[in-house]
């Protein structure tokens, strides 16, 4: 069996970490499983670690520095790392997101943020925070359009999302606003750079009714699932819940639309919107 793929330490901050920690353990000629047991996390975990999809935590990091006798190297850069542009129920989630190989994600009421446009960002983030100042809410936007750029690849990662019907029904900003927003959907569609599925209403109950849900599928460590709330959310690595969730989103893909009839439709309703912008 082929060993793991090496890390490119220069990619981000967490790649670095993890490229170190890597190199370590093999120094010390110890497995992920044993050098995980003394601080009971899976082997997987510490794979995880190491391919930089999972976020170090202080306690983890004076562990690895005590044992690998690195002087304290592992926590002053997880502190370091601990600064993130995103609200903390994200942040590990968004850092994940940037190594990813796939994302496959159900959307129940919003473009999800890789998608979104600028006006649309906003129009959401204002409703999130009516009273926040401007200053506030381009921090905001800057970060989220700054997440789009991993679209800019032709072709990794690969991104498959559901987008319940309630997202192409719900006026986020203005007509106009939804109208470039479905439009920039289509658009990515139709470059082959993203695969979307609507899930009608008529659908009726389906087996993601609890909410929003994101799977991440990565080349050298085990798939992630991330559940999503107001204001907070939820990492997950248990190979059991995940393999659930992405039988959820088997069964949400085999209910949606297909590709071609989901296309038609957004381009639809986008046209719907630029005809009532354009009603005096």
């Amino acid at each position: 069996m082929p060993g793991p793929k090496p890390l490119d330490p220069s990619s981000s901050p967490r790649a670095m970490l993890g490229a170190e920690l890597r190199h370590r353990r093999t120094q010390a000629a110890l497995s992920q499983d044993e050098l995980g047991a003394a601080l009971f996390v899976s082997g997987s975990f510490i794979g995880q670690l190491e391919a930089g999809t999972r976020r170090m935590q202080p306690e983890y990091a004076t562990h690895f520095d005590q044992t690998f006798g690195t002087g304290g190297f592992f926590l002053r850069n997880c502190e370091a790392l601990k600064k993130s542009k995103y609200p903390d129920h994200f942040a590990e989630a968004a850092e994940a997101e940037a190594v990813t190989m796939m994302i496959r994600e159900y959307a129940p009421q919003l473009i999800p943020g890789l998608l979104q446009t600028g006006p649309y960002a906003t129009a959401v983030f204002r409703a999130y925070h009516p009273t926040a100042p401007e200053e506030a809410i381009d921090e905001l936007l800057t970060a989220r359009l700054e997440r789009a750029v991993l679209l800019k690849n032709p072709t990794t990662p690969m991104v498959w999302t559901v987008l319940d019907e309630a997202v192409l029904r719900r006026p986020v900003g203005s007509p106009a606003v939804m109208a470039e927003a479905l439009r920039h959907v289509a658009a990515m569609v139709r470059r082959h750079r993203i695969l979307v599925q609507v899930l009608p209403f008529a659908a009726g109950a389906h087996a993601a009714m609890e909410g929003a849900l994101k799977l991440m599928t990565f080349e050298d460590a085990p798939p992630l699932a991330y559940l999503q709330s107001t204001g907070s959310g939820q990492l997950l690595d248990d190979p059991a819940t995940v393999t659930r969730h992405e039988l959820t989103y088997d069964l949400l893909g085999a209910t949606a639309l297909s590709p071609r009839a989901s296309l038609a439709l957004i381009e639809s309703v986008a046209e719907d919107y630029a005809r009532d912008e354009q009603q005096p």
